[in-house]
Formats: C-alpha cells, sequence, structure tokens
C-alpha cells in the first residue's frame, strides 16, 4: 500500500462531514470533561449505519459460536486453529478504518480513545476470552455502543510493571470470588456500564505474590461494592472520562470469570500483552491524525500571516518546521500503511515492533504540535488556534499505553532475543 483508496478518500471526506457538524461545535465542552462523548459516538454509529452492521456482524459471530459449541457438546473434534484467525475482513475495510481514527483523532483524541477502549479492549476481550454464554450476555450491546465498557489493568502503584506491581486481588469463597483493590487512569471508568477488571488470585499458600496468577472478570455499574470515582482532570484528552474504581468485598460469581473456568480462562497475562501490542500499534494512527492536522493549520497559517511585509511561509526557519513535519507525516504514514498490509496479510507484528512504531510516531507527533504551536507564536498559545489542544493530545501518546521508557526495553529485548 503506497497511498490512501479513492474509497478511503470518500469516507475521509464523509467522515470530516460529520466532525464539522457534530464534533467541532461541542469541541469547548468536550474538551472541558462537561460533555461526554458517548452520545457523539452513537451518532456516528447511526450517520454510517455502523450499529446496524455491528448488532449483525455480532449475531452472525455469535451464531458461528453456537454452531462450534454444539459441535463440541456432540463430540466432534475441534477444529484446528490456524495463524490467520476468524472470518476474513472484507478487502479495505482496514484502511477505511484507520481513516475514520486518524481524522477523529485530527480533532477529538479522547473520543477515539473511549471509543477504541470500548471495543477493542473490552469487548474485544470478551470475545476472545468469553464463553458463548458471556458473549451473548456482553457482546451485543457493547458492539452497538448501546453500553460503554472499560478495560481495567492499571494500577496506583503498578502503571507499567501491570503484572508485578498488581495488588487487586481475588480471593476464593466457595463457587464465587471475593475482589477487592483499586484501579486508576481507566478510561470510561467513570461512566462504563461493562467493566473487564485484571486481579490476581490469591490462594492463601504464601507463593510470590509478583507471580500469582492473573483472572480477568467481567463487571456490570452498580454491583455491589463496586465504585466508580468522578473523571480525572487531565492535561489533555478531557473528552474521554478517566477516573479510578475501586472494589471492596466485590461478590463474583463463577459466570463472571471469562471462560468461567479457572483452567479454560487460563492466566491472562499472554492476553493482556497481546492487547497491548494492538493499542500500540494503534498509537501511530492517532499520531497521524495530529501530524495532519498541526500541518494543516501551520500552512494555512504560514500563508496568510505576514511579517515585515511578506507571509512567514518565505521565512527559511518557517519553512524548515513545514518542512520537517512533512518528514513526520510521511515516515508515520509509511509506518501505518506498512501496517495495514501486514494485518491484510495476517501478519501481526510483534510487541517489540508495535512497541518501536508507539515509541516514533508518538514522539513525532508531540514534536510536530510543539513546532506548530511555535510556528503560530502567540497564536499558537491561545485555545482558539487549536494547535495548543492538539500538543497536550500529543503529549498523552508518550504515556498512554506504556510510556515510551517502556518501549525502549521492549523494543530492545526484542532485539537481543534475535
Amino acid at each position: 500500500m503506497i497511498e490512501w483508496s479513492e474509497t478511503d478518500a470518500a469516507v475521509r471526506e464523509a467522515i470530516r462531514d460529520f466532525i464539522d457538524k457534530e464534533i467541532r461545535p461541542n469541541l469547548d465542552e468536550l474538551e472541558t470533561g462537561a460533555l461526554p462523548p458517548y452520545d457523539i459516538i452513537r451518532k456516528l454509529w447511526a450517520a454510517f449505519g455502523l450499529d446496524a452492521m455491528a448488532g449483525d456482524a455480532i449475531e452472525k459471530f455469535l451464531e458461528k459460536e453456537r454452531r462450534k459449541a454444539a459441535r463440541i457438546a456432540a463430540g466432534e473434534p475441534r477444529p484446528e486453529r490456524t495463524t490467520t484467525g476468524g472470518g476474513q475482513v472484507p478487502e479495505g475495510a482496514e484502511s477505511m478504518a484507520a481513516v475514520v481514527v486518524s481524522e477523529l483523532a485530527a480533532v477529538s483524541l479522547g473520543t477515539v480513545a473511549s471509543m477504541g477502549v470500548s471495543l477493542g479492549l473490552c469487548a474485544a476481550t470478551i470475545a476472545k476470552k468469553g464463553t458463548l454464554a458471556q458473549k451473548e450476555r456482553w457482546l451485543p450491546k457493547l458492539a452497538t455502543f448501546e453500553h460503554v465498557g472499560a478495560w481495567a489493568i492499571t494500577e496506583p502503584d503498578a502503571g507499567s510493571d501491570a503484572f508485578g506491581g498488581m495488588q487487586t486481588y481475588v480471593k476464593r469463597d466457595g463457587e464465587d470470588y471475593i475482589l477487592n483493590g483499586r484501579k486508576t487512569f481507566i478510561t470510561n471508568g467513570p461512566q462504563a456500564d461493562t467493566i473487564v477488571v485484571y486481579a490476581k488470585l490469591d490462594e492463601g499458600d504464601g507463593a510470590d505474590k509478583r507471580s500469582r496468577k492473573v483472572l480477568a472478570f467481567v463487571l456490570d455499574t452498580g454491583m455491589p461494592g463496586l465504585a466508580q470515582g468522578k473523571a480525572f482532570k487531565k492535561m489533555g484528552m478531557m473528552s474521554s472520562p478517566t477516573g479510578e474504581l475501586f472494589f471492596d468485598d466485590v461478590r463474583l460469581t463463577r459466570d463472571r470469570l471469562l471462560g468461567e473456568s479457572e483452567e479454560s480462562g487460563g492466566d491472562s497475562k499472554d492476553e493482556v500483552k497481546a492487547n497491548f501490542a494492538s493499542e500500540r500499534m494503534g498509537v501511530s494512527l492517532l499520531a497521524l491524525g495530529i501530524i495532519n492536522e498541526c500541518q494543516r493549520i501551520s500552512i494555512e497559517y504560514a500563508k496568510s500571516r505576514e511579517l515585515w511585509g511578506q507571509p512567514i511561509g518565505d521565512f527559511q526557519l518557517i519553512q524548515l518546521k513545514l518542512a520537517r513535519m512533512e518528514v513526520a507525516r510521511l515516515n508515520v504514514q509509511n509506518m501505518v500503511f506498512s501496517t495495514l498490509e501486514h494485518l491484510r496479510a495476517r501478519k501481526v507484528p510483534t510487541l517489540a515492533e508495535a512497541s518501536a512504531m508507539k515509541l516514533y510516531s508518538s514522539e513525532a507527533a508531540t514534536e510536530v504540535a510543539m513546532e506548530a504551536v511555535q510556528l503560530l507564536g502567540g497564536n499558537g498559545y491561545m485555545a482558539e488556534y487549536r494547535v495548543e489542544q492538539l500538543a497536550r493530545d500529543a503529549k498523552s501518546l508518550m504515556i498512554h499505553a506504556g510510556s515510551n521508557e517502556v518501549q525502549v526495553t521492549h523494543v530492545a529485548k526484542g532485539l537481543l532475543r534475535q
């Protein structure tokens, strides 16, 4: 893939029209946290028929799962797993989705984050690890965005050390489990309807706390003992509510344990690492959207703003900033194109490769955004011109999905294992 297709361009124009009508007029409320993004996301779903498409897709998926369960119950052998995953993705669907994500990120990164966590982490985890009954119970409303999902692994003292430092735990109580602990920086946490929570199994055997098995459970808002904290005030991405979750003797029946058994559900560490890789690949799309928007605003400003009787775009230092933005744009866009081609070929990048993508693209987006602020001078520092919001949003990408310092470690370890 060397360029966006004509279909991709048409999708871009359609999503930009939606953004101009539904998101830009509400940006002030979104970016102060006064307006949660969920109704706007539902409007997006309805405007493009995504709600109906998602409903049809999830019903087909569940019907396939029912047939699989019936074959297993009848004693038929399980089909061998292939490296290509499930059903085929329609040709071009990956790039169209990439266009939508990058265009939304260019205007409201938080809206994309809320949508991505609900679908790409919460719903996807249930789809991958859940039993048929669990999929039927939670996926239909998550897929259509009738319900909002959250994915809770991060803790106050266990950010990048997600597994080793995890303190949230469950203890067996007969057939049930009792959950205690606390999660923080949870996207959608304050208003989520459905929450996938990771906790360590405390078997009371004195085993090393860092190496205990990690299990995943599904919680619903309003459960006794579950408290969802208020949204944090953040440097950026205010359009995405982020908060804490508190668990005080939350009783969890076996049907809330993903897989419904400790054996079939298994330790969740490998599955979480796969989610990390997917999330880090997605950062390049978010970065591309921010870079595109910063460059667009900067070019328009360089043409219209005059100094000493000539457009500032005539000055070499301004030209240097624009040229560096273009280099970053090309590099990140080519990274996105390469990833899309790999996904079409059913070749998923390794965690180390995804970390390298995240490391470079987030730094590139932050540098471009800060250069845009500098290029616009005093106006760049004002909220009216929007690049200050883009700079704050871009900075979050260097922390989101694992800090960039941790990405360096993953990249280096991947190289040293070769």
